[in-house]
Formats: structure tokens, C-alpha cells, sequence
């Protein structure tokens, strides 16, 4: 091996030497403030979505498309609607769920774990009837309020879908009593095969209008939408509940669909997860739904959804930060996994490297001492045999030869040329104190 090589690998190796203590307690704290951070997001979530074929279904899908991106499988949880969806959040038995507003009971102390990634988009209460009712039992050529529904046949939807809640409500600031009515609770699917067969004279939704059945019943001949014309009362009276127009011709230009503007109230979509949830799962949601609900609507413009009010659950800080801000800067260039780890580490970091910059201004000065005794350990035997020469005890021959063993292992050692003159110096030493010694 080329003496120039060993000499810088017995530079680098006496430097590791010298740098270890400072590398490993470097690297405990690092271990330490990744432990206790846990940068990395969970590999699988799971999300409450709704009914087949209903919104949320259809978002659902829409999200875990979206996350798949960022190598996280999100495990799609049917459900009944949106009450189910807040029971299986309050149970732990899913991650995240769409919960539409007045579905369940005002939040209490067992929500307190529960945060709002938003306001998603709203769901309009589509009241549909049959036509030709105005012919069989009402004297009026359509049904124009709630107490006109007064002895018909209505599906309110399933308990689980929040759908029942919300009727209740609408019905109690209309003084109508449920035993005026006909009440069924059949899933949207059985429902609506109902209403087209006859058996049922109208049915209830409260669907974001990327409901299938929805688009479908809004092109049905024959089938009625109801026109909340008191709506601004209804939003006063019920705060979970909102204002919106369905436009003339939105559903369809060239047939006019429908030929006038629709007034109709819509609670506003949420989604909800636990406080447990990996945030950085909770940001990857949170910029998905900018992209989701963003776009124009049938009763939005773009850029009004997600927004951070009309929720009555507290907003988690990933979801504000986001509404706010957008996509952080370091995901906008770099991939989200190395992204989130610089993002969520870059705190502790500073606080290791305020550790450890003072402590390595140690190594300079250790590594100097190991390099300089490789040469000053030999001046100690370099004085014994000098001090037992003083005393004249010995032979010379010994200390002769002493000197020449001394001389063969100093003739050994390697050192950095920076610490080359210490080397020099210690063979001219040994020459000086042979020089010395008496000839014989």
C-alpha cells in the first residue's frame, strides 16, 4: 500500500476515532426525536363513506385514488349515511368519515376527540313527489310546502343516514306531526324503485347532486322537486342549514332542466377524524379535498369549497394550515414522504444541532492530541534510556541497541504531513542522544 494511502487512511480512521462519541450521541438524539415524533404517516386509514352509489361512496373513492399517490391505502367503510358515520367515529372503529351537518345530536363531551379537516360541500334536501298527486288527492297544481305532504306515502331514508334526524327537524319548525304522515325508512335504492313502481308518494334526500339517483330523478318525467321558498327561515330557524339555488337549466341546458330556479336548503358535508389520526395523513386528506371540492358546482363556485366554517366541530391545525396557506413549499418540489419528514423534524433539528455544535468543537482538538501521540509516546522511553546512560549502570552496547530498536519502531510510524515536523524532530532526538554515547 502507498504510504500516501495509509496516511489518510490513518488520518480518517484516528479522525472517526476522534468523532465517534460526538457521531453517537448525534445519532441517539436524532433516533430519540424521530421516535417521539413519528414522522411517517400509517400505510393504511380507514374512511366512513355512505350508501352504494350515494356522494359519499363516490368520494370516497375519489379520496383513496388520492392517497394511493403518496403509497397510503385507504380502506373504504360502507355505511348507512352520515349518523352511522359519527357512531363509527365515536366507537374508534374508523379513521375518518363524512358526518353532514344536523345528522346526529349536538356534539358533547365523547366528540371532544373528534376534529373537522373542513366544510366539504353541501347537500341540498331533495324533496322528490309524484306529478300527477296534484290530480289524485291536492287541489293545487304542485306541492309548494312541507304541510302539503300531510297524509301522503314518504321515505324518509334509513336511521343510519342522518336523513331521519334532519326530517324531524324540518317537520317540528312546520308544526307537522309525524302521525299525519306515512313514514318508511328504506335505503335510497329501495326507495326509489318504490317511488317509480307507485308505492311510495315522495321520497327524501339530502345528497350532494353527484348522487346517481339524484341526477336521475331530476330527469325523471313526472317526478316533482319541491321548492323551499321559505329557505332564508328555514337557515335562520335551523343553523346547520343553508340557503342555495339548483339554477334553471344546470341539470340539463338543452332540455331546460329545470325550468325555473329551485330554492332549497342544504346542511353543509364534513369531514371528521379522530385527534389520533396521523397528521401528516390529515394533511394529505386536507390538500386532497382543495383539489376534490374545489371546482365549480351546481351550487358552488371555485374556489368556495372546503372552508374552514359551517362546521360545528373544532378544525384541526393541518386542515387550517392548508385552507390557508395551500400545499406546503418543500411538498410542492419534493416527494411528499421526504417532504413531510423535513417538515415535522425541522424543530427538533434545530434543537440537536444547538446540542451538538458546541459539543463538536471538541474533536479538533482530541484528534490533534491522538495524532501528536502517536509521536510524543516514544519520548518517554527515548528519556529512560537517556537518564540510564546518565547513570553509567549499563553497558553501552545495550543502550546502543536499545536506541536502534527505538529507532526501527519510530521508523514505523505514520502520520499526516501536517504533523510531520513532530516525527522529524523525535528521529533527530534519538540521534542526539546516540551521539552521546561514548565510543568505543
Amino acid at each position: 500500500m502507498a504510504k500516501s494511502l495509509r496516511d489518510a487512511l490513518l488520518s480518517l480512521r484516528e479522525l472517526l476515532v476522534s468523532g465517534g462519541p460526538f457521531l453517537l450521541v448525534t445519532l441517539g438524539l436524532l433516533t430519540a426525536a424521530y421516535v417521539w415524533l413519528d414522522p411517517n404517516p400509517p400505510k393504511r386509514v380507514t374512511l366512513a363513506t355512505g350508501p352504494e352509489q350515494s356522494a359519499y361512496a363516490e368520494f370516497g373513492k375519489v379520496y383513496a385514488r388520492a392517497l394511493k399517490a403518496h403509497g397510503i391505502e385507504l380502506t373504504l367503510q360502507p355505511s348507512q349515511g352520515a349518523s352511522d358515520n359519527l357512531r363509527l367515529l365515536r366507537e374508534g372503529r374508523v379513521d375518518l368519515a363524512f358526518v353532514q351537518g344536523g345528522s346526529g345530536e349536538t356534539p358533547g363531551l365523547e366528540d371532544a376527540a373528534l376534529v373537522s379537516l373542513g366544510s366539504l360541500f353541501v347537500e341540498p334536501v331533495w324533496l322528490f313527489y309524484r306529478a300527477d298527486l296534484s290530480h289524485k288527492a291536492k287541489p293545487t297544481p304542485a306541492i309548494n310546502s312541507l304541510p302539503a305532504l300531510a297524509g301522503l306515502r314518504i321515505n324518509v331514508g334509513t336511521p343510519g343516514s342522518g336523513v331521519p334526524n334532519l326530517v324531524r327537524a324540518l317537520f317540528e319548525v312546520n308544526h307537522l306531526e309525524a302521525a299525519s304522515l306515512k313514514l318508511s325508512r328504506l335505503d335510497q335504492t329501495d326507495a326509489t324503485v318504490a317511488f317509480l313502481n307507485g308505492e311510495l308518494d315522495a321520497l327524501v334526500f339530502a345528497s350532494a347532486p353527484e348522487s346517481l339517483m339524484v341526477q336521475m330523478l331530476l330527469q325523471t318525467p313526472g317526478v316533482g322537486l319541491l321548492d323551499f321558498a321559505q329557505n332564508e327561515a328555514y337557515s335562520r330557524r335551523l343553523p346547520f342549514l343553508t340557503p342555495v339555488t339548483l339554477p334553471r337549466g344546470v341539470v340539463d341546458l338543452a332540455q331546460d332542466l329545470p325550468p325555473q330556479d329551485v330554492r332549497l336548503v342544504a346542511p353543509t358535508t364534513t369531514l371528521l377524524a379522530h385527534q389520533s389520526v396521523h397528521p401528516a395523513v390529515l394533511q394529505l386528506f386536507s390538500q386532497a379535498s382543495l383539489d376534490i371540492h374545489g371546482k365549480a358546482g351546481w351550487f358552488n363556485r371555485a374556489g368556495e369549497f372546503p372552508k374552514a366554517t359551517a362546521t360545528e366541530f373544532t378544525l384541526s391545525r393541518e386542515a387550517e394550515r392548508t385552507l390557508r396557506n395551500g400545499v406546503p413549499l418543500l411538498q410542492r418540489y419534493l416527494p411528499f414522504s421526504i417532504a413531510n419528514l423535513v417538515e415535522r423534524m425541522w424543530l427538533a433539528l434545530g434543537l440537536i444541532l444547538a446540542i451538538v455544535l458546541p459539543l463538536s468543537r471538541v474533536v479538533p482538538p482530541l484528534y490533534q492530541f491522538r495524532m501528536r501521540s502517536r509521536v510524543f509516546r516514544w519520548y518517554g522511553q527515548l528519556r529512560d534510556i537517556e537518564d540510564r546512560m546518565a547513570r553509567q549502570q549499563e553497558p553501552l552496547a545495550s543502550l546502543r541497541a536499545e536506541l536502534d530498536q527505538l529507532q526501527a519502531w519510530v521508523e514505523q510510524i505514520s502520520v499526516p504531513l501536517s504533523y510531520a515536523d513532530e516525527l522529524y524532530a523525535l528521529r533527530a532526538h534519538i540521534d542526539a542522544v546516540r551521539n552521546r554515547l561514548p565510543r568505543t
